[in-house]
């Protein structure tokens, strides 16, 4: 215990992290004033850097905190305003709502989910086939739903398997009230299987999660920025599914077969089947809450299969945004299933929450990226380019970039400098767009630039336009599974209750996502130059 106001105020500092933890992120708060002050540029990619960092470490501290500070730093340096950030908070409210309403409302499944769950992971004895079905469907939801949603419903789904076994190994009945978030109480002789337990979690869920990015490149709900660009470039359902098919398929068709050689060599953390007495405990308890399982109970499940049902048609159909939807799914699952306490309903946002503090928080590092122009040379450098080198850059860098930052915002940033230069096409050289040689175009230019005209920075017909949204849309959701801040889901499972139960760290996920990331970047790499 401290025993002075200054130790006290030590010891408060970020709760239980370690010293060293403390003293980086001071020392963080320290350098950054005085390299805004000797080089604006640099100083924003620093503080991407660190709050990076903070993600990398979020098993040591929640990132909110350590990340906040260095966020609440650079707008009162001025890296960039109050007012981009809320801006920025503003054009993601859709994914914000989703956050606060879907997940909770996947939280009142999970009776549901847990049954069906459970049956297919009793009935399916090879984890190869296993991981493959995980993949799959996480796969063909995202596509028609959306990934974040499918992601809570697999993690619904860990903590609910977990929970069962942990329970047993430390010694507990079925029924009994358990922490499952500290390993105290486990037995020794349990120590071993719980931690082949958590490896078999892992892995499921990385390829769950894999599987997200995978359905989700496929059709226009599947992320927020395929949405983005669909409406810029007026395409419909149908036509963004085959516009994207002839690197979305084959990425797809990668994508499974990596999962199971991933599976079949047991490397990079996967291969870990169900242990013989973990299948024991889950078969018990599932015998157990069959013959417990009252007409009241039963109701509750054919309850949440309905509103599951609702859900999925609500999505497929888009009537509405998907965090209305996860409203509701609370009403209609809560009206149903006899929970009216306010207190009960407060569980439900635990999750979700601290997620949604976290993802504003991001978002002030979003506005310091665009106001300090950190991606502005990158841009620049790939619209020097033409044709398929064009088109294969735009990939390259739109993956790289949302590895490092968010595959919504950089696919934002890109979509918008090539709908500008498509337009500025259109309005000087007449639609459909006649674009002329590189040397009518620079001498065009010089013209234009001498007589202080507005003058386009490249020339893009509609077939240009078309190959170069198919870039970015490809380039932000394919790559971007290298790194857990690439996509939301893969944050939202990086921070989630489930991480620390099942110890999966920031570099954990990093290490598991390399051969995805191999296998399906040039997979779509080479879809896009050959196939296009």
């Amino acid at each position: 215990m401290p025993h002075t106001l200054p130790e006290s105020f030590r010891a408060n500092f970020l709760g239980h992290s370690p010293n060293w933890y403390k003293l980086t992120i001071i020392g963080f708060l320290i350098i950054n004033p005085i390299l805004f002050q000797l080089n604006p540029f640099l100083a924003g990619w620093v503080v991407v850097i660190e709050f990076i960092f903070t993600l990398a470490m979020a098993l040591k501290c929640y990132p909110l905190q350590p990340g906040g500070l260095i966020a609440i730093e650079a707008i009162v340096l001025g890296m960039t305003t109050p007012e981009h950030v809320f801006h920025e908070t503003v054009n993601n409210f859709p994914v914000i709502m989703l956050l606060m309403f879907m997940v909770a409302g996947i939280y009142f499944l999970r009776e549901m989910l847990l049954f069906s769950f459970t049956k297919i992971l009793l009935k399916v004895r090879s984890k190869v086939l296993l991981s493959l079905i995980f993949s799959l469907t996480a796969a063909v939801l995202s596509a028609f739903l959306d990934a974040l949603t499918v992601t809570a419903v697999i993690i619904t789904v860990a903590v609910g398997f977990y929970g069962v076994y942990h329970k047993v190994a430390s010694g507990k009945s079925f029924s009994t009230d358990h922490d499952a978030s500290t390993d105290d109480e486990v037995i020794e002789l349990h120590r071993e299987d719980l931690d082949e337990f958590r490896s078999f979690l892992r892995s499921l869920m990385m390829h769950g999660a894999v599987g997200t990015a995978l359905g989700g490149v496929t059709t226009l709900v599947g992320e927020p920025q395929n949405l983005l660009i669909a409406k810029k470039l007026e395409w419909e359902f149908f036509e963004f599914f085959m516009q994207m098919a002839h690197i979305s398929m084959p990425v797809l068709v990668v994508g499974l077969i990596t999962c199971a050689v991933l599976e079949m060599t047991k490397t990079f953390g996967y291969g870990q089947p169900l242990s013989d007495k973990v299948r024991e405990v889950l078969e018990a308890y599932d015998a157990e809450m069959s013959n417990r399982r009252t007409k009241q109970d039963a109701a509750i499940i054919i309850a949440q299969s309905v509103v599951a049902v609702l859900l999925a048609i609500a999505l497929m159909t888009h009537v509405a945004e998907p965090g209305v939807v996860g409203l509701m799914v609370i009403i209609l699952a809560t009206a149903f299933n006899g929970v009216t306490e306010e207190h009960r309903l407060g569980h439900a946002f635990e999750e979700a929450l601290p997620f949604t503090a976290l993802l504003v928080t991001f978002f002030a590092i979003v506005a310091v990226i665009a106001d300090q122009g950190l991606f502005d040379p990158v841009i620049q450098w790939v619209l020097s380019y033409e044709g398929k080198t064009q088109e294969a850059l735009f990939y390259a860098a739109n993956g790289f970039l949302s590895m490092i930052s968010d595959n919504v915002f950089v696919a934002t940033v890109y979509i918008n400098q090539v709908t500008e230069i498509y337009q500025a096409s259109v309005a000087t050289f007449g639609s459909p767009v006649d674009c002329p040689t590189p040397e009518e175009f620079r001498a065009m230019a010089a013209v234009a630039v001498q007589a202080g005209s507005d003058f386009p920075s490249a020339c893009l017909t509609r077939d240009q336009f078309d190959a170069l949204a198919v870039a970015i849309n490809t380039g932000t959701n394919i790559p971007s599974v290298a790194t857990p801040n690439g996509q939301a889901a893969f944050l939202f499972l990086l921070t989630s209750a489930l991480a620390p139960l099942i110890r999966l760290s920031y570099g954990r996920m990093v290490i598991m996502a390399v051969p995805y990331t191999i296998t399906m970047s040039i997979t779509g790499v080479l879809a896009l130059w050959y196939l296009g």
